[in-house]
């Protein structure tokens, strides 16, 4: 087998586990967190790290935005023997209770996204694997870092998440909306893979707030602050894997 097209990796080449973040600015903020970090590629959105955290090797490899970018990721990343995906991103919260800066581990995502449904039925579930899971949540009571865990969603319109979706997936006590979870989900389930996820909230859909409009930068400053954390519970948890 040779390099995959778009990953330009290779069997051999990455580890068992790999923190699937969207931004390529976040491989940087996490293998910033661990002991050692070599690039291995760099295509497009993609930029492939493996790095060494307190002796546990891992691989780090943005997806880029969206659910077709993600699954090109999850799928290559399979290729070349990768077993284990957590996707660290950012989310939209859609219940009034949850914050700005908040944590989400993902128990599964509504299929709101086209990608996975060139797979398979929108019937089938899209859910986090348990021991990918039970380590996020694990790694967050422990260290007494509060996260919320449940459903959120995936969606590929940003720009066209209308008040009555809003209300929707608020009535259903959806978490949160995001751009990737479903898809690598459904792709690792396929695939024999064990995926799962943790987000930190940029924004609140249902009190009206998006990232970028607080300040000049993308995330407001407490989302900045709280990725950190959320990586941290991340590569804690792939010691655990």
């Amino acid at each position: 087998m040779g390099k995959q097209p778009h990953l330009l990796v290779e069997e051999g080449d990455l580890t068992d586990v790999a923190l699937v973040p969207g931004d390529p600015g976040r491989v940087e903020r996490i293998a910033a967190q661990c002991d050692t970090a070599e690039t291995v590629a760099e295509n497009r959105e993609y930029e492939v790290v493996n790095a060494t955290y307190e002796g546990r090797e891992l691989t780090i490899c943005s997806t880029g935005i969206g659910a077709p970018s993600a699954t090109i990721a999850a799928e290559e990343l399979h290729a070349v023997g990768v077993e284990r995906l957590i996707r660290v991103g950012t989310c939209g919260a859609l219940q009034s209770d949850i914050e700005i800066g908040d944590m989400i581990v993902a128990t599964g995502a509504a299929k709101d996204e086209g990608t996975s449904k060139r797979y398979e039925s929108e019937t089938l579930p899209a859910v986090a694997d348990y021991d990918v899971l039970s380590a996020l949540a694990g790694v967050s009571e422990e260290r007494d870092e509060p996260v919320h865990v449940g459903s959120i969603a995936t969606d590929d319109a940003f720009y066209a998440e209308t008040e009555p979706i809003v209300e929707d997936w608020e009535a259903a006590g959806l978490l949160a909306v995001e751009m990737e979870a479903a898809a690598l989900f459904s792709i690792a389930r396929r695939r024999g893979m064990a995926a799962g996820a943790i987000c930190t909230v940029d924004g609140n859909l249902v009190e009206g707030t998006q990232k970028g409009e607080t300040d000049d930068e993308e995330l407001p400053e407490k989302a900045r602050n709280n990725v950190e954390r959320a990586i941290t519970i991340a590569l804690e948890a792939t010691r655990r894997l």
